[in-house]
């Protein structure tokens, strides 16, 4: 078999790309060694701004913040990919066949966001419940976050937890392995008191390098 693109020869075979003097041309430049931004056009818009649309069971919440650079400066061409439980701690994946957690409805526990101009994002969605972790440890609410940026060679994983579950933020195993002066930078701030039928609010930046930096993790 020949690589569609390059017509590269299996061993034994002859290399139809190979010139008389036996010098084998370079492939060219692949999409995966190019930097976006791609997201815009590519990824995003295709309903799958909010992991719960209304209706979902479950603690309304929002969450808005920032994409920042080193510098402060906004990334607008960030895209967010969000990862979550449901109000019950499940999520919409086979592997998770607890039967203490509900499957909620339309709930589908995963988002991609875009920034705009000013490096800005918002997720609608409900607040997720605390789900299980290594042993018989418990994790307290939180969303799974993933950002894609021009001039990052990979992603970068990291996590919000709410600054309204002291207790189980207090107990869980994850925040427990971060150095504590580093743990706020994954807390996403409650701003004021919730105003039903409106969501709660939560503020949650994300700077990619330098002071703020939240802790990111290797998976």
């Amino acid at each position: 078999m020949r690589h569609p693109r390059f017509g590269r020869a299996e061993p034994g075979e002859e290399d139809p790309n190979a010139r008389s003097q036996g010098e084998v041309p370079r492939p060219g430049q692949t999409p995966s060694q190019t930097i976006g931004p791609f997201f815009s056009s590519a990824l995003l818009g295709r309903g799958r701004d909010t992991p719960a649309p209304p209706g979902v069971r479950g603690t309304r919440i929002r969450v808005e913040g920032r994409v920042l650079d080193g510098a402060g400066d906004p990334v607008s061409d960030a895209m967010i990919e969000v990862w979550q439980a449901n109000a019950d701690g499940r999520y919409d994946h086979p592997s998770d066949r607890r039967e203490d957690a509900e499957v909620h409805g339309d709930f589908h526990g995963f988002a991609r966001l875009g920034t705009d101009t000013a490096g800005r994002f918002r997720l609608e969605t409900v607040k997720p419940g605390p789900v299980p972790g290594r042993g018989n440890a418990r994790q307290a609410p939180h969303l799974n976050l993933v950002v894609f940026a021009r001039g990052l060679l990979d992603h970068l994983c990291t996590r919000a937890y709410f600054s309204d579950e002291p207790e189980a933020n207090a107990a869980d195993p994850v925040l427990a392995a971060v150095d504590p002066p580093r743990r706020d930078t994954l807390i996403a701030v409650l701003e004021g008191a919730r105003q039903a039928p409106l969501p709660l609010v939560y503020r949650f930046d994300i700077r990619l390098q330098g002071g703020g930096e939240p802790v990111f993790f290797e998976f």
